[in-house]
Formats: C-alpha cells, structure tokens, sequence
C-alpha cells in the first residue's frame, strides 16, 4: 500500500510538474492579449469617475454632445419645400450678423466648404468643377438670406451633402459670416480698376 501510494505521489508530482511548465511556457497570458488594446491596460490604475453620485453639483451637457433637454429645431420639412418666401429659413436671425469674419469660420470653411466652393469662394475647388459647385460670390448667391446659406450647411441640397452632423450652431453662423466676407471680398476685388470678376 505505502508504494502505491508512494507511486502515486510521484506519478501526480510528475503531472503536476509537467503540466505548470506546459501552462507557463506555452500558454499565452492574459496580459499579452490586454497589451493588444492600449487604452484597457492602463485604466486599471486610474480613478474612478461618478459623475452622478451627488445631486448637488449640476452637470451641464459638454458643447457638442447630445442634449438632455432635447435637440434643435427641425424644420427640414419647410426647407425641402422652399416654394415661399416666408419660410422658416428666411426668418432665422444670425446672432453673429454684423460681427466680422472670426478665425473658426475661416477654418470650418477650408476645412469643409473649399474643397467644392474654392477658398474664394468662387467656385473652383479640387472638387468644384466635377459637381458644379455653386460660385459663393455671385449676386445670385449674395441675395440668399443668411437663414438659407446656414440652412443649406445644416440639410444640404439638391448637389451638396449635409454638414449638420459636422458642424453645429453658431459654428454655422460662423460659415455664413465667412461667407459673407468672400461676397465683399470679391465686390471689393470686382470695383476696383483691373478687379477680377
């Protein structure tokens, strides 16, 4: 009896021996695949976050995110049917009107509005002549409210996709002013002798 269950000893210290030397050698660890993902990592050592736990401090909604109050207003509706001119789009008041061109119009436009209208505004982006791209400068373009220009950068148009999801109010406000300053830009460069058209 004592041997076998001497035998027995070796026989499991020899299975167990060689089953940690299998599991340590050649099994991959956990670590290795949690090194693949290099955000989780790392997020074992940070604090812990709850913003909610007191009811006390307010917590207001980061510029951009989706609101807890509900959204913008939607009247896509009115603006697929532009048959008058008493349109919700003629009516919206541009609480930048007046103010000049700022630094974030002139990158939102550059960034999504130039690659069609030109970074004059005159129509010949690297993608302008393809689709026809509507010339910003022109008298025709110079007579739409501002409503409708930042009407047509929020639902787009019969050419031009929709920037509603890319950019959001006043950074709208901000185009048409931009906008704005390229129409008396181009009036400027057309009144004086030798201007360009």
């Amino acid at each position: 009896m004592r041997r076998n269950r001497a035998g027995l000893v070796t026989l499991l210290a020899a299975v167990l021996a060689t089953g940690c030397d299998y599991y340590y050698n050649d099994v991959p660890s956990p670590d290795t695949y949690l090194n693949l993902i290099p955000w989780f990592d790392g997020m074992v050592k940070q604090p812990a976050v709850h913003p909610y736990q007191r009811f006390d401090i307010p917590r207001h909604a980061v510029p951009g995110t989706v609101p807890i109050t509900g959204g913008e207003a939607d009247w896509s509706a009115d603006w697929g049917n532009r048959t008058t001119t008493t349109a919700p789009i003629d009516r919206l008041v541009n609480p930048l009107a007046g103010r000049p061109a700022s630094a974030q119009g002139d990158t939102l436009y550059q960034t999504f509005c130039a690659v069609c209208h030109g970074p004059t505004g005159a129509g010949d982006g690297p993608v302008g002549p393809q689709v026809a791209a509507l010339p910003l400068t022109t008298d025709r373009a110079r007579a739409f409210s501002d409503g409708y220009l930042y009407s047509y950068i929020r639902y787009g148009g019969f050419l031009m996709p929709s920037y509603g999801d890319r950019v959001r109010g006043n950074a709208r406000w901000e185009i048409v002013n931009y906008v704005r300053s390229l129409q008396v830009a181009a009036a400027s460069a057309a009144a004086t002798p030798g201007g360009a058209n």
